[in-house]
């Protein structure tokens, strides 16, 4: 079964988020834990924790079902040291916001190198990272996302998640989301049938479907292998409907979240509906 969402609002606080989702007929959500360009914030009170769970089981959504981001100021592979721990303490605080609101996954761009250190320097770092991140912490799963490629961003190549997965001591604590626009101008084609088994064959060699604890779902404005990262809406961009058809009747893609991030929120009700009328009965 598919589990189609979005990444809603927690504009008032966090247990907002559940209700959001609730009005777009989301069976999945993604959602900042605090605001995403700040990194520090207020811990969460006993009220606002409850408030959310509350919610969360109002909208009979599936903790397992809700991909939270974390902050976009974090990079666990930052070239200089001191700048990295203070990524890794928000990201450890991120992790922890997760594991008060009874989440189980935290969805994380992986770094970027900024030119200074080489990539796999980079890449060992971000392993390292998360390392650490999970002897601080109990439960959450770290789900790594594939990126554009856009700038010095790492994680645009399936080698790069799995050298970042390869160097985690507990495998059971590290995942990867794949963002479909992402993918694309990462130079990965999904757009018909053979081109899309081919990339997901590839994905299954070097990654493992094991790790894909969800999917960003989202078409893509600019052209394949262009490296810049700019979503569209589904059906309206250079990727197509037809990709979208693929996933939605791909049993490897059933009972993880499928978030869209799609530019206009003011369609994603229709966007949910739209992807599930695609599945063939």
């Amino acid at each position: 079964m598919k589990y189609i969402g979005a990444h809603v609002s927690a504009s008032g606080g966090v247990f907002n988020a559940p209700l959001n989702a609730m009005n777009i007929g989301a069976k999945a959500f993604a959602l900042f834990t605090k605001n995403q360009r700040q990194w520090v914030a207020k811990p969460y009170d006993n009220e606002t924790i409850k408030k959310f769970k509350d919610n969360l089981a109002l909208s009979k959504i599936e903790p397992k079902h809700v991909l939270p981001h974390d902050s976009y100021l974090i990079n666990l592979g930052h070239p200089d040291i001191q700048k990295r721990e203070k990524s890794l303490n928000a990201f450890c605080d991120e992790i922890k916001r997760c594991e008060l609101l009874g989440l189980e996954k935290l969805n994380f761009h992986p770094g970027s190198h900024l030119k200074l250190i080489s990539e796999e320097e980079c890449l060992d770092a971000i392993a390292n990272s998360l390392n650490e991140a999970i002897k601080a912490t109990n439960s959450v799963c770290l789900v790594i996302e594939n990126t554009a490629g856009q700038g010095s961003n790492l994680g645009y190549k399936f080698e790069h998640l799995a050298h970042i997965i390869n160097k985690v001591e507990d495998k059971a604590r590290v995942g990867v989301c794949i963002d479909t626009c992402h993918m694309f101008t990462a130079g990965y084609d999904i757009r018909n049938e053979e081109v899309y088994e081919k990339t997901w064959e590839e994905f299954e060699k070097i990654v493992g479907f094991k790790y894909l604890q969800g999917m960003h779902i989202n078409d893509s404005k600019p052209d394949l292998g262009s490296r810049v990262d700019r979503h569209d809406s589904i059906g309206k961009g250079k990727i197509g409907l037809k990709a979208f058809e693929l996933i939605m009747n791909d049993k490897r893609m059933d009972d993880i979240p499928l978030i869209l991030e799609t530019i206009d929120d003011s369609i994603w009700k229709e966007e949910i509906k739209l992807l599930y009328s695609l599945i063939k009965k």
